[in-house]
């Protein structure tokens, strides 16, 4: 057997349609001096024929995200389920996926208040907002997407997150908590999270409910999803197959996360890809 090529953080969580040719998406890493704030930038480009609607659906990960595109400039907040966006026309879009620790310091707010919104990012943002987004759009209207236009925008974006650092301890905390979630598919029980970092349950969900708006609950499960998403789209393996690896009881089990979730079934899914 072949070993499956792992996909890139974007690519996971982002259940696309193979079929649909509209668009493409762009990744540039964060300058290492904002890694504790940033982790990517992602330039949506698209060109949508006259009629024609393309529904991109994100399984999104734990952070909230700055989007600036010619019509809307927004802030958001963690969506719990399904995130779907509809491209129509010709355009692009500048993003940048944030760090754990950064959506309540870029708010001023605990994170539960965002979770599932969206709000400009002049509001959110106040003059800074503004200016990045004035920045941003200049880089649009001197360049249809190209990498000088790219460049330009996410150094826009970065010269106004610099303002947020240096990330408190929490924030550096949250961040680890994340990352110990992602980056182990041997972790499927709040309780073991709660030993490798010593905290209580009760305390572990206060801190991610503040700085993220999520449960620990809530941060396993969606792992798992990404991981069925990319091994369902690898397709060398089956459903059955999929649910024993990633620890589910049985099959029916990841059926049902992943149907509730993303309104496919794991079979739906994988067939796109055949």
């Amino acid at each position: 057997m072949k070993p499956v090529t792992r996909l890139d953080a974007v690519e996971r969580a982002h259940l696309v349609d193979p079929a649909d040719r509209t668009w493409r998406i762009d990744r540039h890493d964060v300058p290492p001096d904002l890694a504790d704030l940033a982790r990517r930038f992602w330039v949506p480009v698209w060109d949508v024929p006259a009629g024609v609607e393309s529904r991109q659906q994100v399984l999104q990960y734990p952070v909230a995200l700055l989007v600036v595109a010619r019509d809307y400039a927004r802030f958001y907040g963690v969506v719990s389920g399904l995130s779907t966006t509809t491209l129509t026309g010709r355009g692009w879009a500048v993003g940048v996926m944030l760090q754990p620790a950064a959506g309540a310091l870029l708010t001023r707010d605990p994170m539960h208040r965002w979770t599932d919104r969206a709000e400009d990012l002049g509001t959110v943002l106040g003059a800074p907002g503004e200016q990045l987004v004035g920045r941003v759009r200049a880089a649009m209207d001197a360049d249809g997407g190209g990498p000088q236009a790219q460049r330009e925008a996410t150094d826009a974006y970065a010269d106004l997150l610099r303002t947020f650092l240096p990330v408190d301890d929490e924030g550096l905390l949250v961040n680890r908590v994340v990352a110990e979630v992602e980056d182990d598919p041997g972790l499927l029980r709040v309780d073991q999270l709660c030993e490798r970092f010593g905290m209580a349950e009760r305390a572990l969900q206060r801190l991610l409910r503040r700085r993220t708006g999520l449960s620990p609950k809530w941060l396993i499960q969606r792992r798992r999803l990404h991981e069925a998403a990319e091994r369902l789209r690898a397709g060398q393996v089956s459903v059955a197959q999929v649910a024993a690896q990633l620890g589910y009881a049985d099959q029916p089990h990841l059926t049902r996360d992943f149907r509730r979730v993303t309104g496919l079934t794991p079979g739906q899914f994988a067939a796109r890809f055949r």
